[in-house]
């Protein structure tokens, strides 16, 4: 339950779809919202596992990744203020078990969404409802575009729009060779070489867990061919 004015405040602020809803749901999702704070690291779902509660995130990150063959590893997406899991809310929905694996990349503060009362609310009230299909259906777009770059795309311009769009604020990114192979799909050694190979054309430099852009647009211009 929150009880808390400033909570409640936070919470308005964050989902719209809550502001935008009738005095008589707030009171209903806020009597049913339960606060959880989850530590960095913790793997919050399993393939396989039953989706019993929806969580809505209010601060902090986290990766739903697929595991495939030899330990790869595919980010589907991230999670992060403001949002929440689609697969949860589709197995919700279906009754069907956690198709990936939820990890929090940092802490985690979030509101729990029992299933039966996620469930109800669906056809009880527009906003919720509202809430759930936007989820899904930008969150179904955003899945498919990666599985179809994974398929198509040459993994040199996969990268480049990769470190265009994480270096966007400032040139300098602190992640590993795996961590990268992880949000693309791929394995640390492919990554490896084709930093090597940016490397080799002046593009960026690289240290021990850190990595600059020195050339921008030759970055953006590979990145442009996807």
């Amino acid at each position: 339950m929150i009880t808390k004015s400033e909570q409640k405040q936070l919470l308005l602020d964050l989902f719209p779809f809550l502001a935008d809803a009738s005095a008589e749901f707030q009171k209903i999702f806020f009597d049913a919202a339960i606060p959880a704070h989850i530590p960095a690291g913790h793997t919050i779902a399993e393939t396989g596992s039953e989706c019993s509660q929806l969580a809505l995130v209010i601060s902090g990150s986290v990766r739903v990744y697929k595991l495939a063959a030899k330990g790869r590893e595919i980010t589907l997406y991230r999670i992060k203020d403001g949002d929440s899991c689609v697969l949860t809310a589709s197995c919700l929905m279906s009754a069907t078990p956690f198709p990936a694996i939820a990890e929090a990349e940092t802490e985690i503060d979030a509101i729990i969404i029992p299933a039966e009362h996620a469930k109800t609310w669906m056809t009880q009230y527009q906003p919720w409802g509202n809430f759930v299909f936007a989820l899904i259906s930008r969150r179904l777009s955003e899945v498919i575009t990666v599985l179809e770059n994974v398929t198509f795309q040459r993994m040199e311009v996969r990268l480049a729009a990769y470190l265009v769009k994480m270096t966007k604020q400032q040139p300098n990114l602190n992640i590993t060779h795996h961590e990268i192979a992880a949000d693309l799909g791929t394995s640390r050694e492919v990554v490896s070489r084709s930093l090597k190979d940016f490397d080799k054309h002046g593009w960026i430099s690289m240290g021990r867990g850190e990595l600059t852009i020195k050339d921008m647009p030759q970055l953006q211009n590979l990145a442009e061919e996807i």
